[in-house]
């Protein structure tokens, strides 16, 4: 500790230093009401998300367009070794500064946004946004097969958290810029603001709030202006479809694509969960090169794709970085059935290993591409069908192919990403397509249903779920009394203290005290991180000092709930059996511990709701 005098002297020239910020604060907080605080605070966010979309969309246009033209531009020899080396070099990059720099710069981003915004107060470091551009330049830009939508999603919430620190004392309404940081990113990442709004509800907030939309509308607005201005007008995607609108016969192409887009996404985010499950148990990829070895593999399934098909055009990249470029020359019926199944089959294989091996990119486009792709596969074969049958003609062939590739991003954005209503509203916004409404519909949520069927947890909740990260939701309820029909997730104690099962007794125990804990009992855990029991420290005291622990508790019968049974149950089971804790496992791996639910926690939520 420094001496009274010294210690005085650094806290007056850090106020110094930190002396106009402070000041800009002051005027800002005394100028300005509450309400007022937070539309100048959503405006400002609006603009620098857009501009930064704007940045993001260029950064990674442009990298991978040097990359591509340095391959092209030589022999094969050549082409082969840039687009073997860039992924690789892309993941290289972004393992390094991932492993000991940016920790929360791996994945998505969205299920780390949706973790701020329940766990942390909306709190998300600035320097981390920094890093998921930077790294989502590189990664993707580089040509690896994953989005920009989920990192521009954690950046802009990056800096919304930034400005509601500076805006606002009130936690809660820095928490509540998360979502306007988020509409924002969505907004100018897909040109998109409807689906922006709808995404945030859907996905982050799970229920429609009048008082969230204001600022979210206002940010979105700001953001999608400033990428319209400088990017231009024109959707996304162009699909250049003129069909003639029938719908009857429409909906029978829709029905049946929800229904392949409902298994093939179910077949998807289960490939994703699984291999990166893979990836984290195995010790020798639990590094800072793992997502180098995802790049490798990229660039091999990218070359493999080319060499199968012997690809031209646009359509020879489409395994590689985001692939729109594929997604338009299929619209235009530019792509053989070969290469559709090629596309399809290589891109789901590469998207999965790049993600699984923590990688920086999003889910989000190539949803919409391996949609895409199903969609002209099944065209084709409707095609093949409307030849047997002269009389029932849609419109021309070109046309066919490009409305069922618009229905197949839909159903397959809904199946995988899970949120119907955006799914919807997100393909018109960047097609500007808008003449299959019904169909789209029809197959969207027929997908949607089949998925959440067959897994009902969502992957972004699954991924989460995966890193032993339960969100702290408290959903909205009635009356001080009717917190005993609140989840347990909603109470339960998240850092749970546990001990070894494959270490003994003392061993335990000497741990504990040098980290001068004591509990009345602890989880049990394997060397995977498995869930095995219970143990008190008594039982550990009284027990052999060479016995392990996982030996003590073998033929314990351990109580266990998951995290949405309601408080009122859970209490129940705890009284009848006479226990003070529960542990908290999760719905769909029992054997992965999330927390641990005590009589305390009850106790405190009682007293907490008759105050």
């Amino acid at each position: 500790m420094l001496p009274r005098p010294l210690a005085m002297l650094y806290y007056e020239r850090r106020r110094a230093m930190g002396g106009k910020a402070g000041k800009w604060q002051d005027l800002m907080r005394r100028r300005f009401d509450d309400r007022q605080r937070f539309l100048v605070a959503c405006m400002v966010c609006g603009l620098l998300c857009g501009l930064l979309g704007v940045l993001f969309h260029l950064s990674i246009h442009h990298t991978f367009a040097g990359v591509w033209k340095l391959a092209t531009t030589g022999s094969d020899g050549q082409f082969i070794a840039v687009l073997l080396l860039a992924p690789t070099l892309g993941g290289l990059i972004c393992g390094l500064v991932i492993h000991f720099w940016a920790h929360e710069a791996v994945g998505s981003g969205i299920p780390q946004t949706k973790a701020a915004y329940y766990n942390q107060g909306g709190r998300i470091k600035t320097m981390t946004g920094v890093w998921r551009v930077v790294l989502g330049t590189v990664f993707v830009g580089f040509g690896n097969a994953l989005g920009r939508e989920g990192p521009m999603v954690h950046a802009s919430s990056a800096i919304a958290s930034r400005i509601g620190r500076f805006a606002f004392k009130d936690p809660e309404r820095v928490r509540a810029m998360i979502p306007v940081g988020m509409a924002a990113g969505i907004g100018a990442a897909f040109n998109a603001p409807l689906s922006a709004l709808t995404f945030v509800f859907e996905e982050l907030l799970d229920n429609f709030s009048t008082k969230a939309i204001g600022g979210m509308v206002v940010a979105v607005v700001i953001a999608a202006a400033v990428s319209r201005t400088i990017l231009g007008e024109d959707p996304v995607i162009n699909t250049h479809l003129v069909l003639d609108y029938e719908t009857a016969a429409w909906m029978l192409v829709a029905i049946p694509l929800g229904v392949c887009a409902g298994f093939l996404g179910h077949f998807f985010v289960g490939a994703v969960i699984g291999v990166r499950r893979k990836v984290k148990s195995t010790p020798w990829l639990k590094s800072w090169y793992t997502p180098a070895v995802g790049g490798l593999f990229c660039g091999i399934a990218g070359l493999l794709a080319w060499w199968i098909t012997g690809m031209e055009g646009n359509a020879q990249s489409g395994v590689f970085s985001i692939g729109y470029e594929s997604l338009e020359e299929a619209f235009e019926n530019k792509l053989v059935i070969s290469i559709l199944v090629t596309l399809l089959a290589f891109k789901l294989v590469a998207v999965v290993v790049n993600y699984a091996t923590g990688g920086s990119g999003g889910l989000f486009s190539p949803t919409l591409f391996l949609g895409g792709m199903l969609g002209g596969l099944l065209g084709y074969a409707l095609v093949e069908l409307s030849h047997q049958f002269t009389d029932w003609q849609l419109v021309d062939e070109p046309q066919i192919i490009g409305g069922c590739v618009l229905l197949g991003m839909g159903a397959m954005f809904g199946s995988v990403i899970r949120c119907p209503f955006t799914s919807l509203i997100i393909i018109f916004e960047m097609t500007g397509n808008y003449s299959l409404i019904l169909p789209l519909m029809g197959g969207n949520m027929l997908s949607w249903v089949i998925a959440r069927k067959l897994r009902p947890i969502a992957i972004y909740d699954a991924l989460l779920l995966d890193d032993g990260i339960s969100l702290k939701r408290m959903p909205a309820y009635r009356g001080a009394k009717d917190y005993r029909n609140l989840p347990v997730r909603a109470i339960m104690t998240h850092d749970v203290v546990s001990v070894k099962g494959d270490a003994t007794a003392e061993e335990n125990l000497t741990s504990l005290r040098r980290d001068q804990v004591y509990h009345h009992a602890y989880s049990v855990l394997d060397d995977e991180d498995r869930f095995l029991g219970i143990i008190t420290h008594h039982e550990m005291e009284e027990s052999l000092p060479d016995t392990k622990v996982a030996d003590i508790i073998s033929e314990q019968e351990t109580l266990q709930v998951n995290p949405d049974i309601s408080i009122r149950d859970a209490a129940q089971m705890m009284i009848s059996n006479d226990i003070q804790q529960l542990p908290v496992v999760s719905q769909v791996e029992t054997h992965r511990l999330l927390g641990i639910l005590t009589i305390n926690d009850i106790a405190r939520q009682q007293n907490a709701a008759e105050i």
